[in-house]
């Protein structure tokens, strides 16, 4: 029997017409790419890609979704796939009016409206899975309603199933790194972030974590105003991020050194991470404080993989390789040779780089963003041809999508920070133990519960 509540549940029904319209638009083109490499014919990787994307891109929904997620995935995808993919704009089309009404009156009943002051009707934002609407409480507070599209999961489960199948070929095609555990992975995540309550969790999380940062908003929830497919929460003011990309630099620094503070403090004191790094996820207070907006994908990871997080720093700082090798080990890399252990090294300082470097300097230093990581993924991707197949763990999957985000909010703010001293400070007094009491605890008290996998 599923423990999910009965309007949760994926339908046969649905999930047959989720994979009709997903066979048509992306198999066409799947096969037409898969074709031309099995006959050796000439292929043009950007036409390709293009294609794939425009397909992607007028579904809309969970597919949508996991394209963009491998876009950010380090030597998954060839550059022109990485590209194409990671201009995907997560905006379906909004419900219309009268939908609304029927969505509203199916999670909250027929009187919904009695329940608001008022409820705008026309979505202010739409996405992959949802959409918000501003209200207003009874007591006049402003609200924002994040609101399911209906049979999400039958879309999730059916647009899973392709994923597999998709999976499958590219394992035949590359063999340099093996993404079962990849798959596994996004389906956890996708199928948790249909739950709003679980969602709402998060946001309790989140509160007490980051509850002695001033510069830091994490909405509050209205629990009587929310359901499995319905979260309401404080409406929170701001403005998005890229506004501020011609400010001084003083003003950009202070945002860049808030935003690092929300995604490494929750890390390395409680072994959390806020997992989606779109930029539409946060705004920027008149303060230069920043809005967390969105919590559906919150990844845990036990406090083993933090300390292997904190010990390959250490490990790439003073040059020990055995204690990078233990690192990778705790995490669940196998078999590692020395020329496995040099090439994940090639990644890792690419991401450690700027903790790693003592002194003011942007992200990139010096490196055109288009080309930020291109030459170290490109070698990596090379040398596992020869050493793979590789399996990730699956933590990586999110680690990296969110640090390679994080990354790029600093890039497009232009910062310059000392990033190695910010780093170090969360760090300071590292303790394991101390960790896993601090997660324990707060995690009681936000009544989040157990990780889909």
């Amino acid at each position: 029997m599923s423990d999910k509540p009965p309007k949760e549940r994926s339908t046969v029904v649905g999930r047959v017409a989720r994979i009709a319209k997903v066979g048509t638009s992306v198999g066409g083109a799947a096969a037409r790419i898969a074709g031309a490499q099995m006959l050796g014919l000439s292929r043009d990787r950007k036409t390709e890609a293009a294609t794939l994307a425009a397909a992607l891109g007028g579904l809309k929904g969970p597919l949508m979704k996991v394209a963009q997620m491998l876009a950010t995935v380090p030597d998954l995808l060839p550059p022109e796939y990485a590209d194409a993919l990671s201009g995907l704009q997560a905006h379906a089309p909004p419900m219309g009016a009268a939908f609304v009404r029927r969505r509203m009156s199916a999670e909250l009943g027929p009187q919904w409206a009695s329940r608001f002051q008022h409820f705008d009707l026309k979505a202010a934002a739409a996405a992959s899975l949802g959409q918000v609407h501003k209200a207003a409480h009874l007591d006049g507070r402003a609200l924002a309603c994040k609101l399911q599209y209906p049979d999400m999961a039958s879309a999730v489960e059916a647009d899973l199933s392709q994923l597999k199948l998709i999976f499958a070929v590219q394992r035949r095609m590359d063999g340099s790194i093996d993404t079962r555990e990849i798959s596994t992975e996004i389906g956890a995540r996708l199928r948790e972030e249909l739950d709003y309550l679980r969602e709402a969790a998060h946001i309790r999380l989140y509160r007490h974590i980051l509850r002695d940062h001033d510069t830091v908003s994490v909405p509050g929830i209205f629990e009587a105003l929310s359901t499995h497919r319905l979260l309401t929460m404080d409406w929170l003011e701001g403005a998005p991020l890229l506004h501020y990309r011609m400010h001084a630099l003083e003003d950009r620094n202070a945002i860049a050194r808030t935003m690092f503070a929300a995604w490494w403090h929750p890390f390395s004191h409680y072994g959390v991470i806020h997992g989606d790094p779109h930029l539409g996820n946060y705004t920027v207070r008149p303060d230069l404080g920043i809005n967390l907006l969105d919590f559906g994908c919150i990844r845990v990871f036990p406090a083993s993989f933090v300390s292997g997080v904190i010990d390959l720093y250490r490990a790439l700082l003073n040059g020990d390789r055995a204690l990078a090798v233990a690192a990778y080990e705790s995490w669940g890399f196998r078999n590692l040779s020395t020329e496995l252990i040099e090439t994940l090294n090639i990644w890792a300082r690419f991401i450690y780089a700027p903790l790693l470097d003592d002194r003011v300097r942007t992200v990139a230093d010096g490196v055109k963003p288009a080309e930020y990581g291109r030459r170290e993924a490109f070698a990596v991707h090379q040398a596992l041809r020869k050493l793979g197949p590789v399996k990730p763990p699956r933590e990586f999957v999110f680690m990296d999508r969110a640090a390679i985000g994080l990354g790029a909010v600093f890039l497009h703010l232009g910062a310059e920070l000392n990033f190695h001293t910010l780093f170090n400070s969360e760090i300071e007094g590292y303790d394991e133990a101390a960790l896993r009491a601090r997660q324990a605890e707060a995690f009681a008290l936000a009544r989040v519960p157990a990780p889909l996998g």
